[in-house]
């Protein structure tokens, strides 16, 4: 009697392993998404306070309208509030969250990243609402909770 395994035996354990795997790869990108999203909303909440402290320290105004201006305003003001602007995990250039100011006066802003589906973007509208476009965006802002969808 021979011991150890056939090569039958072999094949078998590989074919099941795999199946296993092909089985438990797509969860681990669902998985990796939801920690990226959990991610956003943690930098988005302290872009948030980042900007309203922003806003207390430079006569009740907001950063300018793009997104690089944004890290230098944040980046440059005295007091120091945030050393830089992190990066959206979902854009796939590698840039960080877009940044919207609008409504009457430039009074309300948008923080936002583009989403898992990478297609996510917001606007202000002349009645100071958010509006959406795509399926996945994220955002914070300062408008009150009635005006946000």
């Amino acid at each position: 009697m021979r011991k150890g395994f056939t090569i039958i035996e072999l094949v078998i354990v590989i074919a099941v392993i795999s199946i296993l795997i092909g089985i438990a790869l797509p969860r681990f990108k669902g998985m990796r998404d939801e920690g990226n999203i959990a991610k956003v909303k943690g930098e988005l909440r302290t872009l948030q306070t980042a900007i309203e402290s922003y806003y207390s320290h430079n006569n009740n105004t907001y950063p300018a309208t793009t997104g690089a201006a944004l890290e230098t305003a944040l980046s440059t003001a005295v007091p120091n509030i945030i050393d830089y602007v992190p990066t959206d995990p979902f854009s796939s250039t590698g840039i960080d969250y877009g940044y919207v100011l609008g409504g009457t006066d430039d009074k309300y802003y948008i923080v936002y990243s583009d989403g898992p589906g990478q297609n996510g973007s917001v606007v202000i509208t002349d009645d100071a609402v958010v509006e959406t476009n795509g399926d996945s965006c994220i955002y914070v802002s300062n408008m009150s909770s009635d005006t946000q969808p």
